[in-house]
């Protein structure tokens, strides 16, 4: 299987971790750049990614983008 074909089997998240709480953190659904697919999210969760984000430095670290299994 070439490179192409698993990067595009691959499933990636968006992670903003705490700062304050190492438990916590929010992470949302993207690609392999970072991309979070905006029209596909619930309220809510749009909600909390753009409150992520606009708290960076502040209450969470700034995001890290990550392969994850989605079975």
């Amino acid at each position: 299987m070439g490179s192409a074909s698993r990067q595009s089997e691959m499933h990636y998240e968006i992670r903003f971790q705490s700062l304050f709480n190492e438990g916590r953190a929010l992470s949302f659904p993207c690609d392999a750049e970072g991309h979070v697919l905006f029209d596909e999210l619930s309220d809510r969760a749009r909600h909390n990614y753009l409150y992520a984000r606009a708290v960076v430095g502040r209450e969470y670290a700034a995001p890290a983008i990550l392969a994850c299994d989605l079975h």
